[in-house]
């Protein structure tokens, strides 16, 4: 029997999984693939690059008849941005870090759903007031940006579940398996907005290096910092750190973030080592379950894998 929720039943899918809006990787074709396989898929978007959005947003739209939406980082859009996404007609506009209020209310015009994830209760607090139709909470246990003075996904979720209700909440961080959907569910969500588990995928928008580390990496090797934002010239605000995968650049600077940002030679050598091929060029973005990452699926069997896992786990807790 499908898992029936509030969050499904907003968007008449079949299963209560989104894919997280990962920017750049969350490309149309992952996205596609996750609302063919029933959840909702979320485009990455990030700062909405016109170039960008021109070639992956029609691959998407082309690739699903089922609902599909986009998200955004709030702090580096304006209000151009989210016209040119509206005007492609998604079903959801997911607004992500920073404050929402500028584009809730021309996101609700435009009949899509609003989707805003939040760090803190403060921001819980003000996505409720601003009429959010979804609220996702977003755990420490994320990889990619996550919010430096955050809190684990365990204690946070039910208490924006109880702040929102009755908002659907879709919990996030460190969900990368059906049991994380189920822990999601049992928490009070109406489901899970699920990252790194889908970066390794057949269809994710990222260098092949990328999904062999994430298959490859340990949860105890991710490391929140902002280090790599500076040393790559990142307008990323300083409230929001990152979760990776071990970097040289973290080890050589771990602690020493004002003396890197005021470093101009050393933020050089960085872009000089990228250059040369001795640093990746982007970090690898990855969340505290990556161990549970063992192989490259595709991205529609993956939801249905996740699904059944969730409610397999259901079934196994109800009878005990």
């Amino acid at each position: 029997m499908a898992l029936s929720t509030a969050f499904t039943r907003l968007f008449g899918v079949a299963h209560p999984i989104a894919l997280a809006p990962m920017g750049g990787s969350a490309g149309g074709a992952l996205a596609a693939a996750v609302s063919r396989g029933g959840g909702l898929g979320l485009l990455g978007a990030g700062s909405g690059d016109r170039e960008w959005l021109a070639r992956e947003l029609p691959i998407l739209a082309a690739g699903t008849g089922n609902p599909w939406g986009v998200g955004l980082l709030t702090w580096a859009i304006d209000i151009a941005t989210v016209e040119r996404v509206l005007d492609c007609n998604p079903r959801a506009v997911m607004l992500s870090f920073g404050d929402p209020s500028p584009f809730a209310e021309r996101v609700r015009q435009a009949g899509a759903a609003l989707i805003i994830q939040v760090t803190d209760l403060e921001e819980a607090r003000r996505a409720v007031d601003l009429g959010a139709d979804v609220i996702v909470a977003q755990g420490t246990e994320s990889g990619g940006h996550g919010a430096r003075n955050g809190r684990s996904t365990l204690p946070f979720v039910p208490v924006v579940v109880d702040l929102a209700a009755p908002v659907p909440v879709l919990a996030a961080g460190g969900i990368a398996d059906g049991r994380g959907v189920a822990a999601a569910l049992a928490l009070g969500a109406a489901g899970a907005l699920v990252g790194t588990r889908f970066q390794a995928t057949a269809e994710a928008l990222v260098d092949p290096s990328i999904a062999t580390a994430i298959v490859a990496g340990r949860g105890q090797d991710t490391e929140r910092s902002r280090v790599l934002d500076i040393a790559r010239g990142s307008r990323w605000p300083a409230k929001y750190t990152a979760r990776t995968l071990g970097h040289p650049y973290l080890d050589r600077w771990r602690g020493r973030e004002a003396e890197l940002a005021a470093d101009h030679e050393a933020r050089q050598a960085y872009q000089d080592d990228v250059a040369r091929g001795e640093v990746p060029p982007l970090p690898v973005w990855a969340g505290e379950a990556v161990d549970l990452i063992t192989d490259l699926p595709a991205a529609a069997d993956l939801v249905a894998t996740l699904a059944a896992q969730a409610e397999d786990a259901l079934n196994r807790a109800g009878r005990r």
